[in-house]
């Protein structure tokens, strides 16, 4: 897993949100962008996390974020991931896994003692140039807006 660290360029990347729009990182320029990287769309934990950033969303637009979630779920399962629990932000549909390696955060997992290949849920902050501000590692789902605005 060959991950972007603080200080490295993102390379630019486009994707299909939820709606099938493309969005690139260049559409980002200019601006802080929070990326937040999740398993699957509607389980607990990831709602968790979504659903922190959705109550937060205020505040962190205050401090100049745009925020962008991502997954290799269909746009089918982000849009009802998104409607059912009305995300005020886009949810990237990366089936192809495009954004997820371009980040590099596609790599071996364990649960429950088994070993298999997955996202691992991790948050990039991202300047106005494109610049990996801040890496969050160590997620904690129902309390994630407060460690982004640490």
């Amino acid at each position: 897993m060959n991950t972007l660290k603080q200080g490295d360029v993102v390379p630019n990347f486009s994707s299909k949100d939820e709606q099938g729009n493309t969005v690139t990182l260049s559409d980002y320029k200019g601006k802080k962008l929070v990326v937040f990287f999740y398993p699957k769309a509607s389980t607990p934990g990831c709602t968790a996390e979504a659903c922190d950033l959705r109550d937060h969303y205020k505040e962190l637009q205050d401090k100049g974020f745009s925020l962008l979630g991502v997954s290799a779920d269909s746009e089918k399962k982000q849009l009802n991931f998104k409607n059912k629990y009305k995300f005020p932000f886009p949810l990237l549909a990366d089936e192809d896994k495009t954004v997820i390696n371009t980040f590099g955060v596609w790599g071996p997992k364990k649960f429950m003692g088994k070993e298999y290949d997955g996202i691992h849920r991790m948050t990039f902050i991202i300047d106005e140039d494109g610049v990996v501000e801040r890496v969050i590692d160590k997620v904690k789902t129902k309390d994630h807006a407060a460690q982004i605005l640490a």
